[in-house]
């Protein structure tokens, strides 16, 4: 095996008997693969880890392992999360995040929340055998509890907003202490606890690491709901004013396209300097709305998109002449496409995104996106790769554009940015390429390039997004 493919687990001690905190290193395991995600049971000194290849042909291959650290004791049970994109009769199928109990002992594999339609975040395993779930329904995340996968899952009411990082105590009283992290559009993320889940809505704040956002005049947020104009379905967005700007008229507009493509947008306090989040195929709203961008994967959110706008227009919040569009990864797909379609937009920052589908398909990450977008590879739907493969249409754009791209993203390669760059170039359109050394798709490596990425974005939006 390729070193890249290969992952060594360390544990790491930490001597805190000493003024100076001393740390020891020692290896735990190699192994011949990549992992994706690591649990430790410290009830039963197991490891469980599952495995990741770093290119994506098939969804569902991948393991789960577990580490015996002692050799003493057994591990059950173990919850994961199932990823949304897989494969059934060689035919690509989309759904949320569902949630599953792995038997370690018979290999039985269980799905819990089967009648829960949102979209499953987090789980928590209680004390009492049953199961705490964070689902997303709409742009909300609460808390439901599910005693086996046999019984009803139900809702907890508590705050409107977002929960995450749920965690108990290991009492064996079924009121074990409950924490986990609220925020929502006007709150910034703390930490919160209860000692039983009836008392969610009078939840305790033990944390206050956020406090300097209470002293500063903060944008404030509300849900926007339109019809689209392409079959009358219910969308919602949310639409944050500028400070002191509440439910003003005639603004200025960013428009904020998630990516995912199914990230939604949610209600929560979140700080982002290049991945932003509802649109046709979004989380949280149930399954089928989840699978309708498949065939039509820029044109239909697209479409939403600019019905969005066009409502704002009419309803007076908005003025036509000072449109902006931002978009980062799938963000980026749409944007590329929307700034073909209309020249509305005065100013556009896309991030990581894609011009070509065909060379995409055999130089991303993850190949099965791009098949179950456009239905198939190129050889099988070849009208739609060329209809929507933006490239075949950047003679249309007026946009002036800031690009932005991860010099070593294998998500989105830099090869799709370079394509647009000098596409535009070419018809001598205003446009300028950043290109971040030693960043991925996300960037991680150096906390300046988010800094940077951001105060760039803002001086293109100053010079071309304003201008009348």
């Amino acid at each position: 095996m390729k070193p890249s493919d290969e992952s060594t687990i360390y544990h790491i001690h930490i001597d805190r008997k000493t003024p100076l905190a001393s740390t020891t290193l020692n290896i735990v395991r190699n192994d011949p693969f990549k992992i994706s995600e690591l649990l430790f049971s410290s009830s039963e000194q197991k490891l469980i880890l599952t495995s990741i290849k770093a290119v994506f042909e098939i969804m569902d291959d991948f393991e789960i392992y577990s580490i015996n650290l002692d050799n003493t004791l057994s591990l059950s049970h173990v919850m994961f999360l199932m990823s949304g994109l897989g494969s059934s009769k060689n035919s690509s199928v989309i759904t949320q995040e569902r949630l599953y109990s792995l038997n370690l002992t018979n290999g039985q594999i269980q799905r819990f929340a089967k009648d829960f339609a949102g979209n499953i975040r987090e789980s928590a395993t209680r004390p009492d055998g049953g199961v705490y779930i964070l689902g997303q329904v709409g742009t909300n995340v609460q808390i439901y509890t599910q005693q086996s996968s046999k019984k009803y899952t139900i809702l907890h009411h508590g705050l409107d907003g977002i929960c995450e990082s749920i965690s108990l105590s290991l009492s064996p009283h079924k009121n074990s202490t409950i924490a986990f992290v609220y925020s929502s559009y006007a709150q910034a993320k703390e930490v919160y606890v209860v000692d039983s889940i009836k008392q969610l809505e009078s939840a305790k704040v033990i944390t206050n690491e956020n406090r300097l956002f209470t002293e500063h005049n903060l944008p404030r947020v509300k849900t926007f709901k339109w019809t689209s104009d392409e079959d009358d379905c219910a969308i919602e967005e949310l639409l944050h004013y500028p400070p002191g700007k509440f439910k003003s008229t005639n603004l200025p507009l960013l428009v904020l396209i998630h990516g995912g493509p199914h990230a939604p947008s949610l209600n929560q306090f979140q700080l982002s300097t290049d991945t932003w989040g509802s649109l046709a195929a979004t989380d949280g709203y149930g399954d089928q709305f989840l699978d309708e961008i498949r065939y039509e994967p820029l044109t239909r959110p697209g479409k939403d998109i600019l019905s969005g706008v066009h409502r704002l227009i009419q309803d007076g919040i908005v003025d036509l002449n000072r449109l902006a569009v931002v978009g980062y990864s799938y963000g980026g797909f749409l944007n590329n496409w929307l700034i073909t379609q209309t020249t509305n937009f005065k100013a556009a920052l896309s991030g990581s995104g894609s011009v070509d589908y065909v060379s995409a398909l055999g130089t991303m990450k993850f190949p099965p996106l791009i098949d179950y977008l456009m239905g198939g590879f190129p050889w099988d739907t070849s009208d739609i790769y060329a209809k929507l493969s933006p490239i075949y249409q950047l003679d249309k754009v007026r946009t002036p554009t800031l690009i932005v791209t991860g010099e070593v993203d294998i998500r989105v390669p830099p090869g799709q940015n370079f394509m647009l760059e000098r596409a535009r170039h070419y018809l001598g359109v205003p446009v300028q390429l950043l290109i971040f050394p030693t960043e991925r798709h996300s960037f991680r490596n150096n906390p300046w390039h988010g800094k940077i990425k951001v105060r760039e974005e803002l001086k293109w939006l100053n010079k071309y997004g304003h201008q009348n």
